[in-house]
């Protein structure tokens, strides 16, 4: 092999699967998510859990790329179970996939640093979009329930208290949280706007620290609940 067929060897070597963890205490769900993503090359489903405790073990052990998570499962909830993982599994994707259509559910999982949200009856080819999404670092939230949370926020009446945290934003990082609030990665955003990935990582920091957030997730929710889905008018 010549040295520059070596040279460009690495670039046909195709990425690493996406590891996942399913933490469900139904059997036969959990076997027919494994099933589903066995029939897909980029995912490799290193685990399983039947409870809380033990995916948390499992996720300490294994430090998965993404966790399906069941909300309501015996012993510790899956809001515990969450948010005990993600002291040890930071790096972690962590969807939650329930039968709750319950907003203040959505809100306390996402709050407590859960990557997505969503409900068991969606169909096979939209779960994979969205452990795939969930991967790369995007929100991914059922589309019912985002419009409930926005719901929810508007009946507390919170956008005017809001206002105030959103003039804190500079004119570019209201355009990087619209970005946000439409689930764009990094990449899609550094390119949108045309500046470095390195820049964009620094204005997200930014926004979580101005608005008291603690995941991009986070910010994707709050944008969308307060309107800021377009671009910025003082640019």
């Amino acid at each position: 092999m010549s040295d520059t067929e070596k040279n460009q060897a690495p670039d046909n070597l195709a990425p690493p699967p996406i590891s996942v963890l399913l933490i469900d205490d139904h059997t036969l769900f959990r076997s027919g998510i494994r099933s589903l993503l066995q029939r897909y090359p980029e995912f490799s489903v290193v685990g399983e859990a039947a409870d809380g405790v033990e995916g948390i073990k499992r996720a300490r052990q294994l430090q998965p790329d993404v966790v399906l998570l069941d909300l309501n499962m015996p012993g510790i909830s899956g809001l515990q179970t969450l948010q005990l993982m993600l002291q040890d599994c930071p790096n972690t994707a962590v969807i939650m996939l329930t039968v709750s259509e319950d907003a203040e559910d959505l809100g306390v999982a996402l709050q407590s640093g859960a990557r997505g949200y969503l409900i068991k009856n969606i169909d096979a080819d939209y779960l994979v979009r969205a452990i795939q999404r969930a991967a790369a670092g995007e929100a991914v939230v059922a589309e019912a329930m985002t419009s409930k949370l926005i719901a929810q926020l508007q009946n507390a009446g919170q956008r005017t208290e809001v206002r105030s945290e959103l003039d804190k934003l500079t004119p570019r990082e209201r355009d990087i949280l619209a970005c946000l609030a439409r689930g764009e990665s990094n990449k899609l955003i550094a390119r949108t706007l045309d500046v470095a990935d390195s820049t964009v990582k620094i204005h997200v920091q930014n926004i979580l620290k101005k608005l008291n957030l603690s995941s991009r997730v986070q910010a994707a929710i709050f944008a969308v609940g307060h309107g800021v889905t377009g671009a910025s008018e003082n640019k």
